[in-house]
């Protein structure tokens, strides 16, 4: 069952924000759907200038240390690994009137905003508690905010095409965001002639209006379900270990955790990749990079159709197949052709949408699986433990290529002068990491059961369930 708040007028408008009432999603106007989705573009985004552009802005405007600005981002990423779990665990027992995912959502928004104004208004000779306090503050928001966000997305949407749909609004608005980050700066210093250090301010600041009006936005557009778990059984670890194991679960983890791994690492190596072996500048190709990201906008309706005529996990074999075989062709770009670069990565881009729409879309699909098998909704954990075993991945896989270019004795001050055995393993990371991780994701998501019929017909056996317990009605 799912919520749509009606229409108020006067002092009820704002009590309208909160209110729970039975609705169904086929009553969801299309353009209802695109505000409840557009909080992705600020919450996707908040934390790329961070990884970007925040560690050089420190470290060369606020004369901070690069080792203590390094060991700061690592112990920020490690609390984020287990945070997004453990958060999960706490939003799957909330229960008040104003819904389940709500209060979480509404939370994380202004502690998201306060963290982004103290980040990109540091004083200069910033300390290292400074830094990791605030960080830490808008880790916690944006998790709070995006995992109930994709939480609530499961429990409004409960068709499966529909909620490839939706999803796939939540990567169009992500990436417009990611897009939007990406450009801000350079075109300020562009064509407005602003310093690099302000316009690196002008991103917080992009971030800080969007947030509470994209929040309001979703608030007044859909309202929230009633929780389909009444009950208040405390879990034990071993439900969540036994979780974490069952077939429909552990191949949608690893499955999302190999489409991270690949393109983390060819996004760690783009730059060295383009300047050392295709001779073109990074100034360029920063812009050749954005190319990769305008197909994936472009093209997620594609993967949505697609899924509605083949099934999601179908739709992924093929999407995991096309990355493998247009990442490795990269390998065969002409050097000195940023033209020529620049169509190639376009092409390279229109399958990367297809993950984050697809794999977000079955773990909700795996929820209802869950709650139908143990009783327990468990949604809200299981996107927590997709976020965080994904960063987990991610993380891994910048160190170790880092490890592996740099013990190969490439060195990214010397581009293509570096010797040919280090231009060569930084090529086939490069090209044949992403290609393996998506083959290995194809091969591991065919085997996927819980397809349209299997998933409709656990639909069923739910609302069924959940009328004879007096949750639904008629």
């Amino acid at each position: 069952m799912t919520v749509e708040t009606p229409p108020a007028q006067g002092m009820m408008a704002n009590r309208a924000l909160l209110r729970v009432a039975p609705f169904t999603a086929d009553a969801i106007s299309i353009w209802r759907r695109i505000l409840f989705t557009t909080p992705a573009f600020p919450l996707a985004s908040m934390l790329v200038p961070i990884l970007l552009y925040l560690p050089d802005y420190y470290a060369r405007e606020l004369g901070m240390n690069l080792t203590v600005l390094a060991g700061v981002l690592m112990f920020v990423r490690l609390f984020d690994v287990w945070f997004d779990p453990a958060v999960g665990i706490v939003m799957d027992k909330t229960k008040t009137r104003f819904g389940r995912f709500r209060p979480w959502f509404v939370a994380g928004v202004p502690l998201g905003m306060a963290a982004m104004y103290m980040l990109y208004n540091a004083p200069v000779g910033v300390t290292a508690a400074y830094l990791l306090f605030w960080l830490v503050a808008v880790n916690v928001g944006q998790s709070m905010s995006h995992l109930s966000h994709l939480a609530w997305t499961a429990a409004i949407w409960n068709n499966y095409d529909e909620r490839s749909n939706t999803y796939g609004w939540l990567t169009i608005f992500s990436t417009i965001g990611f897009l939007t980050i990406m450009a801000f700066p350079p075109l300020m210093v562009h064509l407005f002639g602003t310093k690099q250090a302000d316009s690196v301010s002008s991103m917080g600041w992009l971030i800080i209006v969007a947030l509470p009006l994209t929040m309001l936005f979703a608030l007044s557009s859909v309202g929230e379900a009633p929780p389909a778990d009444k009950r208040h059984e405390r879990p034990r670890l071993q439900d969540y270990l036994r979780l974490a194991k069952r077939p429909s679960v552990l191949r949608l983890m690893v499955v999302d955790m190999l489409w991270g791994i690949g393109p983390t690492v060819a996004g760690t190596l783009f730059f060295a990749f383009f300047d050392a072996l295709k001779l073109i500048p990074r100034e360029i190709s920063g812009f050749i990079l954005l190319m990769y990201f305008v197909a994936g906008l472009v093209c997620a309706p594609l993967w949505m159709r697609l899924s509605h005529r083949m099934g999601k996990h179908n739709a992924l074999v093929v999407a995991s197949l096309v990355y493998a075989v247009l990442q490795g062709s990269l390998l065969l770009l002409p050097a000195g052709a940023p033209w020529v670069a620049a169509i190639a990565m376009f092409i390279a881009g229109i399958p990367s949408s297809a993950g984050p729409i697809l794999i977000a879309s079955m773990t909700a699909d795996a929820a209802d699986d869950v709650r139908l098998d143990s009783g327990l909704d468990r949604t809200a954990l299981l996107f927590g433990l997709r976020n965080g075993l994904s960063k987990i991945g991610t993380s891994v896989a910048v160190g170790l290529t880092l490890y592996v270019v740099g013990a190969a004795g490439y060195d990214f001050k010397h581009g293509h002068n570096n010797v040919a055995g280090a231009l060569t393993v930084l090529a086939c990371l490069y090209a044949f990491v992403p290609v393996a991780m998506g083959l290995t994701a194809a091969w591991i998501i065919r085997g996927h059961k819980l397809d349209a019929a299997a998933h409709a017909a656990i639909r069923r056996a739910l609302e069924e369930r959940d009328r004879e317990a007096g949750m639904v009605g008629p």
